[in-house]
């Protein structure tokens, strides 16, 4: 252990009635939820890139983490990993994730950006196989430098788009090494700042090539893991190509790929596409892409991506709820992408904002899976849908057109009347449970 966590021991499973800051009141890894382990249904992850490389500014102020690891050197990206395996022993969550600017150096070109990375990866295996940890997924950062300031896959530079292609391949490369079980690409600059400038068709399309050349190259090396793309609304361009999930499914099927990449789901990007996560997590399972998602938190005030720590019961139990009725997580998981705030100084508050949360999501599993056993949901949806599983409706409806619905409508002189929503009583429902 490094000394940067003093003290702190591996955060314990103490009951609802603990007060201790630094136990588990709600989150017991080993308790049976629906037949199996809670771990396994929550697959906690930490983002590295919010945890040990987030310097604590914001749109108005530089800096305010003073991190001894803080700089473009190989011994400190080391001290960096010593840190944070120390807090994933504190924690025991199963799965980090990460962007390769998170955890290599920068160099001054391509190579050595992969030199670094192979570097840091290898290092990586070292940790991983002393605390067990595992790699939920890893990402390439595409936004960040300059070079991107006009996209990554959408760049209007052919070099841009290579310099992407190359990082990409690295990072899959990285991900595979390391058994990752997922690869992310998230388009932190896929969109326009005007269209007095932008090409709608040459950016899409070549969005559209350079997720099919990440996909082939899945396949052409044997990762077995699931590609994911993750939907950003709004932030930080004029608009977003990968707005919300119904967008990027429309724009998987555009380009024949809903059958090889589903979504990683953001509970603050669904706040800053105008949804709720349920929404977004509901209509994901809907459509079959939901793959994984992003535990954390807007503040509803800010309208803007603040990547809080999830506290809100309700919210993560209804999350949870349709993930649960969907079958739960297969290769995906949840993942804090969350930050301290900058006045959150104390190494003890990475640790107690990671703790409350995984408490948070533990709660609201254990509210997600009493409704599902409970059924009150399932029956009310069940009822407001009666109608279509009669046998009179279903013969009715096989091969219906426009003539032969007015038809069955003068024959039985059907004149519906409106029937109650009750969604007050559904919500009074849920909060029984939260």
């Amino acid at each position: 252990m490094t000394s940067f966590f003093g003290d702190i021991q591996k955060i314990a499973f103490e009951g609802v009635d603990s007060t201790n800051e630094l136990a588990f009141r709600h989150y017991n890894p080993d308790e049976i939820i629906m037949g199996k382990p809670m771990r396994d249904h929550l697959r906690f992850s930490v983002a590295y890139w919010h945890s040990f490389a987030w310097e604590g500014g914001d749109p108005f102020g530089g800096p305010t983490f003073d991190r001894p690891w803080f700089g473009d050197e190989m011994a400190l990206a080391k001290m960096k990993a010593d840190v944070a395996f120390d807090m994933f022993k504190i924690l025991g969550q199963p799965y980090f994730c990460f962007h390769d600017l998170d955890v290599r150096p920068e160099g001054s070109n391509y190579a050595e950006n992969t030199c670094n990375l192979e570097e840091i990866t290898e290092y990586f295996e070292g940790k991983m196989a002393e605390t067990g940890t595992k790699l939920l997924w890893g990402t390439a950062n595409m936004f960040s430098n300059r070079r991107y300031m006009s996209g990554a896959s959408t760049n209007p530079d052919p070099e841009v788009f290579a310099f992407a292609a190359a990082t990409v391949k690295s990072c899959m490369d990285a991900t595979h090494r390391l058994n990752g079980e997922n690869y992310v690409l998230w388009g932190g600059r896929e969109g326009y700042e005007t269209l007095l400038n932008t090409d709608l068709t040459r950016e899409l399309d070549n969005m559209g090539r350079f997720l099919s050349m990440v996909v082939d190259y899945k396949h052409k090396i044997g990762f077995k893991g699931q590609i994911l793309v993750e939907p950003k609304p709004q932030e930080p361009s004029k608009h977003q190509y990968d707005y919300d999930v119904a967008t990027c499914h429309g724009f998987l099927q555009k380009y024949g790929l809903e059958n090889e990449v589903k979504l990683n789901l953001e509970q603050g990007h669904a706040i800053l596409a105008g949804h709720s996560f349920e929404h977004e997590i509901a209509l994901a399972q809907s459509l079959g892409v939901l793959g994984s998602i992003d535990m954390n938190r807007n503040d509803y005030q800010s309208g803007w991506d603040t990547d809080q720590f999830p506290n809100n019961v309700p919210e993560v139990a209804l999350a949870y709820y349709h993930i649960l009725k969907g079958g739960g997580f297969t290769s995906g998981g949840t993942n804090f992408d969350a930050k301290l705030r900058r006045q959150s100084l104390d190494p003890v508050d990475l640790i107690a904002s990671h703790a409350g949360a995984m408490d948070i999501c533990a709660r609201g599993l254990k509210a997600a899976a009493a409704m599902l056993e409970d059924g009150g949901l399932e029956s009310a949806l069940n009822d407001r849908y009666a109608g279509w599983s009669s046998a009179q409706t279903k013969d009715v409806m096989d091969g219906a057109t426009l003539e032969s619905l007015t038809n069955w409508v003068k024959e039985q002189d059907i004149n519906p009347a409106p029937k109650s929503g009750k969604q007050e009583r559904l919500e009074n429902y849920v909060n029984r449970f939260v």
